[in-house]
């Protein structure tokens, strides 16, 4: 598939080629992640086009570079967004590779995996834990992974908030619920079916984003792409609150009184993902365990499936299966 504009196109290639370091992928299943939609949009600074999207990949490993050792033929492996880190910059060197100025995101700027196969740097290839089939996992590898950093980021207060119920807060939900927090899920208005879903995974309460929680938050994460809901957060958060902002792109936050941020609140943005997010989610996952609720498409439905995702018709996450 190539992005274009608001939409993808089916388009034949050749299979590529494993450079040495790197392994080449039969994708078995990719998520469609929000950030696909942002690029096929328009939204996302511009990449060089043909671009294949897709970052949330789940395959076996068929060819593996020279020089690669930790993984082999028959592997089943996630490849996730941050596709290439330099290693040598301050970010890098400082373990934060999520800000490298160097990186390179798979399905932005290497190809990706709405397709049927993909090449992957074998260092940013993770095994994917037993007891997952492809599809469920897909979700994992990008939605779980940056969902994840975002909730470690809203530090350990009881009270959390979730703005926007997709893929990404349906799976740190459950984490959360696992440590003993009180979820409070914020939903479009009028959403009975993502409010019982987000009951059914054991949120203390849902409602409408603009609706006022029960109690004051002591951290709330915005899933959502809209910047309004910032300034909506930031009205219910405790003092010393946080509020994480989780997404690649959102609208401009409108502006707001002072008294909202004063008494030490903070706001602050998510960035991407590390190794180390990857390997630390992989393996809680399966321990709590993480369940994914998946809309399955076919490869050549991409383009439903991102209008699915544009206009809320997904319950959790979409995947594409070739």
């Amino acid at each position: 598939m190539r992005a274009g504009a608001g939409s993808v196109e089916p388009s034949d290639r050749d299979i590529p080629v494993a450079l040495p370091g790197e392994v080449l992928v039969r994708v078995r299943a990719c998520g469609v992640c929000r950030t696909d939609l942002h690029l096929v949009d328009g939204e996302l600074p511009p990449v060089e086009i043909p671009i294949i999207p897709g970052h949330e990949i789940v395959g076996v490993v068929e060819v593996v570079g020279d020089g690669v050792t930790h993984l082999k033929a028959g592997d089943r492996v996630g490849i996730p967004w941050l596709g290439y880190s330099c290693g040598e910059c301050g970010f890098c060197l400082a373990g934060r590779e999520n800000l490298c100025v160097n990186a390179r995101f798979t399905g932005y700027h290497n190809d990706g995996g709405y397709a049927e196969y993909a090449v992957a740097d074998a260092r940013y290839a993770f095994r994917i834990p037993d007891g997952y089939s492809d599809v469920d996992a897909a979700p994992l590898v990008c939605a779980g992974l940056i969902g994840y950093r975002a909730y470690r980021m809203a530090g350990e207060g009881r009270r959390l908030g979730l703005y926007g119920f997709g893929a990404a807060a349906h799976l740190i939900a459950q984490v959360a619920v696992h440590d003993k927090r009180e979820v409070f899920a914020f939903t479009k208005p009028d959403d009975d079916d993502a409010q019982q879903f987000a009951r059914e995974l054991g949120a203390t309460w849902a409602g409408g984003s603009t609706e006022a929680p029960p109690e004051k938050l002591d951290a709330a994460i915005i899933f959502a792409p809209a910047g309004p809901l910032v300034v909506e957060a930031l009205s219910h958060v405790a003092p010393a609150g946080v509020v994480v902002c989780a997404g690649i792109h959102m609208s401009d936050i409108p502006s707001f009184p002072y008294r909202l941020l004063w008494e030490e609140r903070v706001v602050r943005s998510v960035a991407n993902l590390t190794r180390q997010d990857a390997r630390d989610f992989l393996a809680i996952a399966p321990k709590i365990p993480v369940k994914t609720r998946v809309q399955q498409y076919d490869l050549a439905d991409a383009n439903t499936a991102l209008s699915d995702l544009r206009e809320g018709r997904v319950s959790g996450a979409a995947v594409l299966i070739p």
